[in-house]
């Protein structure tokens, strides 16, 4: 089918009464063909307030930053039974207020949170997220909880609307972001030693429970930033790999897991290089490469210092090679030669064929959150929290942020994998771990 465009309006929105048809994206297209309602793929965001803001000047302000954004003013459009496409279609103004606030009321925050890992917007009406205000009366403050569907938005993509809001609500610009960090321009570094072709570890079956609900659950946790003497060569993002991976190593031991001392981990890693300035692009915008670490290297008793400094190294590599989002294969996929229905039914079973030697988990890190996040009388942000799916096979995603100083961590899982005592359990590991990457440690 071919797909008609059209000019677009100064600042990327469309024109007046002529919607834009924009083609999905391939991570987009990915996502929407292996959507399933037992565990909706959404990103989940808390952006904690000292204060209470105003109904109605943030419901102004949010309206605001999408007019300045319009690229997140988008909805599937319909589509025929031979169809080759998906496609967006960007709307002049919302289809439905994204902005709520229930009822400020014991338990408010945790009902949100739930709803956030078990509810995704329609993807059929602009924009694709909800934000909740969430108030208890026991709680000082505020929340501002977006729930964004992953198939349409990212974290970082999200991130920058709530920035323009808060811009727009306080009347205070924002200052330049720093561009994100890049690899010096150096002879590329050797990547890991793990077999591309070598199955990689899963993690292990906890205790979810004898009939446990399908969906996600999630565990969040404010921890100390670790610390490193100045000139070392790995960075936070390095010291919470290596974190994770031995974190992975520990409980996949614990639990028995077979071939836990003999098959390499591999943790999938996004990368953006976008600017976080009001030009950023609006969407999916990561690229995700793996990071591999030999079953020798994660041992008991791994020598965490040598450890540093070879993710370090592999890290680096996976950052300055240029990769497409998802890989060669990923555009093979989704090139339209076939109707999308007939590509999604082969790109859901090759996922299931795949499912063994999907990587093991995700850290995502957003590092340093780059705004300010300063909402006027409301205040300024005092704690970012975000999370990443954790559909089965993976079935659990290590997200984190830093905001004044500390680190803001979520844990994610799958219930079908885990159960609630497991995510306890993970914490303590993720702790322990990170606290011997540090300075004082290694």
């Amino acid at each position: 089918m071919a797909t008609t465009q059209h000019q677009q309006a100064p600042g990327g929105g469309p024109p007046p009464g002529r919607p834009v048809r924009v083609p999905f994206p391939v991570v987009d297209e990915v996502a929407r063909h292996c959507a399933q309602d037992a565990e909706p793929s959404t990103v989940h965001i808390e952006i904690h307030l000292p204060g209470r803001v105003d109904e109605e000047r943030l419901r102004s302000a949010f309206a605001a930053a999408l007019a300045r954004h319009p690229r997140a003013l988008m909805r599937e459009r319909p589509r025929g039974p031979l169809a080759r496409r998906y496609e967006w279609e960007l709307t002049e103004d919302p289809d439905t207020d994204p902005v709520s606030f229930p009822p400020c009321a014991p338990g408010a925050l945790e009902r949100a949170r739930a709803g956030a890992l078990d509810r995704a917007p329609a993807l059929t009406a602009s924009p694709p997220l909800r934000l909740d205000v969430v108030r208890e009366p026991d709680r000082e403050g505020c929340v501002l909880l977006f729930t964004v569907h992953h198939t349409a938005l990212d974290g970082p993509a999200c991130m920058r609307l709530a920035a323009t809001a808060a811009e727009i609500y306080s009347g205070s610009p924002i200052p330049p972001s720093p561009a994100p960090a890049r690899p010096a321009a150096a002879p590329l570094p050797r990547q890991s030693r793990t077999p591309a072709l070598a199955r990689p570890a899963q993690v292990a079956p906890g205790s979810p429970g004898p009939a446990p609900v399908p969906g996600n659950a999630l565990l969040l946790a404010e921890l100390p930033l670790p610390r490193r003497e100045s000139g070392v060569p790995y960075t936070v993002n390095d010291q919470l790999m290596v974190a994770t991976a031995l974190t992975v190593a520990d409980w996949n031991r614990a639990q028995g897991a077979p071939g836990a001392d003999r098959r390499p981990l591999r943790i999938t890693m996004p990368v953006d290089d976008r600017p976080r300035g009001p030009e950023m692009p609006i969407g999916n915008g990561t690229r995700l490469v793996e990071v591999g670490f030999t079953a020798a290297e994660v041992a008991a008793g791994a020598d965490v210092a040598a450890l540093l400094r070879t993710t370090a190294e592999r890290t680096r590599a996976l950052k300055a090679r240029p990769r497409p989002q998802l890989g060669h294969g990923a555009g093979l996929l989704t090139m339209p030669l076939l109707p999308v229905a007939v590509r999604a039914a082969l790109t859901r079973g090759l996922r299931v064929a795949a499912g063994p030697w999907t990587s093991t988990t995700l850290l995502s890190n957003i590092g340093r959150i780059p705004y300010p996040l300063d909402f006027g009388d409301a205040g300024r942000a005092t704690a970012v929290w975000f999370s990443a799916p954790a559909r089965m096979p993976r079935g659990l995603t290590f997200t984190t942020a830093s905001t004044g100083g500390r680190l803001h961590l979520a844990l994610r899982w799958s219930r079908t994998l885990l159960g609630e005592g497991d995510g306890v359990a993970l914490l303590d590991l993720f702790t322990r771990h990170l606290a011997a990457t540090s300075s004082e440690a290694v």
